[in-house]
C-alpha cells in the first residue's frame, strides 16, 4: 500500500536496507514510531532477500520500534496538543482521542497507526509503564509475525 503513496521513499527505504542492513532497520524502526510512513515489517518478512538473519532483523526492530515510541511519547508532553492537532491534523487527533479515551491501555495494545497512538500515550499522560508493557506486548506481537514469515522464506530459499 506503501508504494501506491510514496514509491520514491519505498524505492529509498529498500536501498537503504539493501546498503546498510542492519542499521537502516533500525533507523526505519525507530523513526516509524515517530514520524515517517515506511514500516519495517516488510523487510522483517523479506529479510532473507537483503541478506538478513529474520530473527536479528526482528529483534533490531522491535528495538528501533520501541526506542522510538518512548521519544514520540516524550516529544508529546514536551511540544504539547497544539503541535500533535497540526502533526496529525484535527480529524486524526479527534478520532485517535475517542480511541485512546475509551480503550487506554487497549488502543496502545491494538492501535495503529503507531505513530499517532505513541504521541496521544504522551498527551493524554497514560502512566508510562503501562504505555511501555502495552508497546513491548503489541510490537512483538506484530513483529513475531513478520519474523516467522521472514524465517519461513528463508528456509524455502536455502
Amino acid at each position: 500500500m506503501i508504494e501506491k503513496f510514496f514509491p520514491e521513499l519505498k524505492a529509498w527505504a529498500e536501498s537503504f536496507v539493501l546498503s546498510h542492513g542492519y542499521t537502516a532497520l533500525f533507523v526505519l524502526s525507530f523513526t516509524e514510531s515517530i514520524i515517517q510512513p515506511v514500516p519495517p515489517y516488510p523487510f522483517v518478512a523479506t529479510a532473507p532477500l537483503f541478506k538478513l538473519n529474520p530473527y536479528t532483523a526482528g529483534l533490531v526492530a522491535f528495538l528501533g520500534n520501541i526506542l522510538g515510541a518512548i521519544v514520540a511519547f516524550f516529544l508529546a508532553k514536551l511540544l504539547g496538543e497544539s503541535f500533535v492537532k497540526r502533526l496529525f491534523k484535527e480529524r486524526l487527533y479527534t478520532k485517535g482521542e475517542a480511541l485512546f479515551n475509551r480503550y487506554g491501555f487497549f488502543a496502545v495494545l491494538l492501535g495503529e497507526p503507531y505513530k499517532l497512538v505513541c504521541w496521544l500515550a504522551g498527551i493524554f499522560n497514560m502512566p508510562f509503564l503501562a504505555f511501555i508493557v502495552a508497546s513491548i506486548l503489541a510490537r512483538a506481537i506484530r513483529i513475531g509475525v513478520f519474523v516467522f514469515f521472514g524465517d519461513v522464506l528463508g528456509r524455502f530459499l536455502n
